[in-house]
């Protein structure tokens, strides 16, 4: 089986050290997104990094011809319990009813001290 990488026009380029996804026949395995903007800054709101974070994820799914929808599995980081409704609040606008099966991790930090959110997923798209 060919793997694809899967890099964002947005995004500048290719990272140096990972792909922002993978697509292995119809299959996506997006890398964790975080919710810094084109520019690496982070909000210091969290529901804005919210937003940020399903943002990126969002074009790493159209580089590879998928949407939300094609979302199947998501792993959430959160580094703080109290912002859990925050968090809900934002998935939900941006899912729209969609339910992918989704674990949801506390953390005690993330690679970057002012990062509050970071969520990867598993997508497919099965020709429908």
């Amino acid at each position: 089986m060919k793997f694809r990488k899967v890099i964002p026009a947005a995004r500048g380029g290719e990272s140096a050290r990972f792909s922002d996804g993978i697509l292995a026949g119809s299959t996506l395995y997006v890398a964790a997104q975080i919710g810094v903007d084109a520019n690496g800054v982070a909000s210091p709101d969290v529901a804005q990094q919210c937003r940020q974070t399903w943002s990126n994820m969002e074009a790493v799914l159209s580089e590879a011809g998928m949407g939300i929808e094609n979302i199947v599995k998501t792993t959430v980081f959160l580094t703080d319990r109290a912002d859990f409704p925050t968090y809900a609040a934002v998935r939900d606008e941006v899912l729209k009813g969609h339910k992918p099966a989704t674990t949801l991790v506390y953390v005690s930090g993330l690679f970057k001290p002012e990062l509050k959110v970071e969520i990867e997923a598993i997508a497919v798209n099965d020709g429908v």
